[in-house]
């Protein structure tokens, strides 16, 4: 946890080429209709705590109001421009947005202001042309701010839940195994049964078996308050309580059957060119059987229009196994970064986020999808 008064300000040379090159990329987005906005700088800590989990609690600037509310500098401006959008009169209308501002996030020796740019469509119904005119306008923008040609690198959130849909993975393994691809494991790793817990008594899981969800994870949040436990590696005593029923649930259901597992070791070491990849998905689909042929439908539409706005797609590099581990993305996701320093780090990101405003309090999914610009890391060769 960083106190909002435990680092200087950067000074004004420090932040003066990123601002420079924030207005360019802005004056890019301007020009393609994006009205700029300004989100609020504080926000209920709690709304990235929800979204991100009590392990990014560290990287937040906190501080509270007079009632006690904890709230934080914001980290990024995609929650709180979101936030502003549905509480605006334009709320489930389509509107499209710019920004260009500082984010703060604890970084350690590289202090925790940074400044950010990027672009937030909302309410368009026509996804995949949506989706390849935030990608181009981000890639421009990034061009503009003087940063030089970028290397892309693309993924399909839909793309992999259209295959465990059609393979039949339950919810539990599907969230292990979105979490898991994520964050680069393999599937081996992913699949290998949970240990048996302190917790996990003959009688505590003949417990959990007779109760619903939420008697049994009322039960669990019981034990750990007889613990004494209130948080264990960031995570709250709910957090806690949702892992270890989930873990039970893998342990007590059925292992997933080997040609199931076989079909998705294939389906995730797909990569490279995105319409050469296409054809390898489908080749893939008719093989195992697999019915895949809306969201490869929308693949290749996708590939089409960021084709027509100019985009090399032979230059950008699909990953089959390039998701988030964000249940709100639900579809196209890109990233890019220097393509003279491969392990510099993500300079450009975003992707498509139709279940982001359900979480912010919606009645529904709204469509959208968004850009982020690090304009350090893009002037500066990858760092910070």
């Amino acid at each position: 946890m960083a106190d909002v008064g435990g680092q200087a300000p950067r000074s004004d040379a420090a932040g003066q080429a990123p601002r420079t090159a924030g207005e360019r990329a802005l004056d890019c987005l301007l020009a393609a209709g994006f009205e700029r906005t300004e989100p609020p700088i504080l926000h209920p800590a709690a709304i990235f705590l929800d979204m991100s989990g009590e392990e990014v609690r560290r990287r937040l600037f906190l501080t509270a109001d007079a009632a006690g509310e904890e709230l934080c500098l914001r980290p990024e401006y995609t929650i709180p421009v979101c936030r502003a959008y549905l509480g605006s009169d334009k709320a489930g209308k389509i509107a499209e947005y710019s920004y260009l501002g500082p984010v703060f996030r604890a970084h350690g020796a590289h202090g925790g202001e940074q400044t950010q740019t990027g672009l937030e469509s909302f309410g368009r119904r026509d996804a995949e042309a949506a989706d390849a005119e935030v990608f181009s306008l981000a890639m421009e923008a990034a061009l503009a701010a003087g940063g030089g040609a970028l290397a892309a690198r693309l993924g399909d959130a839909g793309l992999f839940d259209a295959m465990l849909d059609s393979l039949q993975i339950p919810e539990p393994w599907r969230r292990r195994l979105r979490r898991g691809v994520a964050r680069g494991l393999s599937l081996e790793a992913i699949f290998m049964r949970p240990s048996q817990s302190a917790l996990a008594q003959p009688g505590v899981l003949a417990a959990l078996e007779s109760a619903d969800h939420a008697g049994a994870k009322a039960l669990v949040e019981d034990l750990l308050a007889i613990a004494g436990i209130d948080a264990v590696g960031g995570r709250t005593a709910s957090e806690i309580a949702d892992r270890f029923l989930e873990q039970a649930s893998l342990r007590s259901g059925p292992p997933i059957e080997t040609e199931k597992r076989a079909a998705l070791d294939a389906f995730l070491g797909i990569s490279g060119d995105p319409d050469q990849a296409a054809v390898e998905l489908r080749r893939l689909a008719h093989s195992a059987g697999l019915d895949l042929d809306a969201a490869l439908d929308a693949f290749e539409r996708r590939n089409g229009f960021i084709a027509a706005r100019g985009v090399a797609i032979e230059a950008t590099r699909f990953s089959a196994a390039f998701v988030r581990d964000f249940d709100y993305y639900t579809g196209f996701v890109f990233e890019a970064h220097d393509p003279h320093a491969p392990a510099a780090k993500t300079a450009l990101a975003g992707g498509r986020y139709d279940g982001l405003a359900r979480r912010l309090g919606a009645n529904e999914d709204i469509p959208a999808v968004g850009a982020a610009i690090n304009l350090d890391r893009l002037v500066n060769g990858g760092e910070r």
